[in-house]
């Protein structure tokens, strides 16, 4: 019995579902689209037709590394964030929902047509610098990474959205060197204690870069080092938000707060965790 659209789709979602992917549905789905070369309208109105020995092939090459709990956005080298769709691959880590807080904070700081500047520290894939850019065409930013393959990322993400001209990025520690003032700072620091890395999903502790991961002892070091500058680097009257892991809001609250900062109530995310804290310095 030769296989079909549905079938394949089927058959792919039962082998995720027992390696414990946590979103076999959408995932079978995009592998399906992705390695057979057709689309969600052709799953929807066409489930049986009939796919060749070749398309099941590619299929299965994909179904495997998915199996093997690498990232869906590492096998396909995108993954959707904001409005965007964003090249991602090893070098990065994989933009998730709940940091799109970020850019929703961002939309409310930034009237649209100021020509603001901002600086998003661990720029990564520029998923978070790009997305507001996008949405403010005046603004311009600066996105800073300690990882040149990550800046290849983003540079190549930014020519993609025509962001190039607007969006420079550029190696660095932090922000050691980097010249203020900026109307809105933002970051997405890695916030997972060392000592926890192992004991996560394997898509994240054994796919992502640990560079992106691992925020210390206590996964507070990056905070520590970029609260530090923020006094010199915003404008007065400026904003500041950046992601936080589960239990970290109220301690990032006090190292913004420790330097003169004002802070309001952290956003939380669709699971009720406090995932942003944001704030401003003085006017």
């Amino acid at each position: 019995m030769s296989e079909t659209l549905v079938s394949l789709w089927t058959a792919a979602r039962r082998r995720l579902e027992a390696a414990g992917v946590d979103s076999p549905v959408i995932d079978a789905r995009l592998l399906l689209e992705a390695g057979a070369g057709v689309g969600r309208v052709d799953i929807v109105t066409d489930p049986r037709r009939p796919v060749s020995a070749d398309q099941v092939a590619a299929v299965e090459a994909l179904l495997r590394r998915r199996e093997a709990r690498e990232p869906i956005g590492h096998i396909l080298g995108r993954k959707g964030f904001w409005t965007m769709d964003f090249a991602v691959n090893a070098d990065v880590l994989s933009p998730r929902p709940e940091t799109e807080l970020l850019v929703e904070v961002a939309m409310e700081t930034l009237p649209k047509g100021w020509p603001a500047r901002v600086l998003d520290l661990g720029v990564g894939s520029g998923a978070i610098l790009l997305s507001v850019l996008a949405e403010r065409p005046h603004s311009t930013g600066v996105g800073v990474d300690a990882s040149e393959a990550a800046l290849a990322v983003a540079r190549a993400n930014a020519a993609r959205h025509g962001l190039s001209d607007r969006a420079t990025l550029q190696l660095g520690d932090w922000a050691e060197g980097i010249e203020g003032p900026f109307d809105l700072i933002l970051s997405n620091p890695p916030y997972i204690p060392s000592g926890d890395i192992a004991g996560l999903d394997p898509e994240v502790a054994k796919w992502e870069p640990r560079l992106a991961l691992d925020g210390g002892p206590d996964g507070l070091e990056p905070y520590r080092r970029i609260m530090a500058e923020l006094p010199r680097l915003l404008a007065p009257g400026a904003a500041f938000a950046f992601e936080v892991g589960r239990g970290q809001a109220e301690a990032v609250q006090a190292l913004a707060e420790a330097q003169g900062l004002t802070t309001t109530t952290p956003r939380m995310d669709l699971a009720g965790i406090p995932r942003v804290v944001a704030g401003r310095r003085a006017a």
